[in-house]
């Protein structure tokens, strides 16, 4: 997905929110704006926006000192969701579609997202999932929601790529990695992290937080930056991506910088802003389960 002039505004509400977070003083902060604004007039739009986001957080951590500002964050959200899968895997079992539950409430846990909501609570956010999930679910869009399309290429998939997104939302994908696991235990299932601290993205130590190590193997995407941008990814990555069988896309960052190539992959996530709304032609907050099978690229 290239970046649209509607990101403009908002690539300058992450670095305010993000040298907040880190502590900067507002002379600090000013400056961090002000060498965004020196930085943007050569960046294309033609790229994805977590390239930009990169840079935003490389611009953050170089001027505030502060290498990893959101890691208290994410290990809150993390011992925060763990807390709630008991009841997480009691919804799972309690439904007709145990793997359709599964999905809609890995989709449901990715507004886990500060590069998206910079102000969020996550304990209200996780009892807001559990409470509005069903609501939500109902009015799905089924245009976006291909679930007998993906159930059909997960048969068929013997080795399975996850790209991970949030720390906290990685306890949900733990969950519906489990009810793949339940249908076939002898699928081999690979959950990728970012390789260094972006936002509240999933890192090693999240994975292994969540238990992800349980149920699949943890690989490092050689990425800094909120999305799987693949010009950035390791050669040991990228081998694991062209071979995989099937890819899951978890989040809105891996959609805006894998919506056009053409693989094997389901994006899961939920469109959390208008102009990734408006690139679908979803509405926002949509929940979406799409693919990009048969070379069927968006625009």
């Amino acid at each position: 997905m290239r970046t649209y002039l509607d990101c403009i505004p908002c690539f300058f509400k992450q670095a305010l929110e993000a040298s907040r977070i880190s502590g900067a003083s507002r002379i600090t902060q000013k400056k961090v704006l002000d060498e965004l604004a020196k930085i943007l007039p050569k960046f294309s739009l033609n790229t994805p926006p977590p390239l930009m986001g990169r840079v935003i957080y490389k611009l953050v951590s170089k001027l505030t000192k502060n290498l990893d500002p959101y890691r208290e964050i994410k290990i809150k959200s993390n011992e925060l969701a763990l807390n709630i899968y008991p009841k997480l895997k009691r919804k799972v079992a309690l439904s007709k579609d145990r793997l359709k539950k599964a999905i809609e409430l890995a989709i449901a846990a990715n507004s886990i997202d500060y590069g998206v909501r910079n102000s969020l609570n996550i304990e209200e956010e996780l009892k807001r999932i559990l409470r509005e999930e069903e609501k939500t679910i109902k009015v799905e869009n089924k245009r976006f929601f291909e679930y007998e399309e993906f159930k059909k290429a997960l048969n068929k998939a013997k080795t399975i790529l996850y790209l991970g997104d949030n720390a906290g939302e990685v306890v949900f994908d733990r969950v519906l990695i489990e009810e793949i696991k339940k249908i076939d235990k002898n699928k081999k299932i690979i959950y990728a992290v970012k390789s260094k601290p972006i936002i509240n993205d999933a890192l090693v130590e999240d994975a292994l937080q969540a238990g992800i190590h349980k149920v699949a193997e943890i690989i490092l995407s050689g990425v800094d930056a909120p999305g799987t941008v693949l010009s950035l990814c390791s050669k040991e990555f990228l081998k694991v991506y062209k071979n995989a069988d099937l890819i899951i896309s978890k989040g809105q960052g891996n959609f805006e910088a894998l919506s056009d190539k053409k693989r094997p992959i389901f994006y899961l996530f939920m469109a959390k802003c208008k102009t990734v709304a408006n690139h679908l032609g979803c509405k926002l907050r949509d929940i979406i389960l799409f693919h990009n099978l048969n070379n069927k690229v968006l625009k």
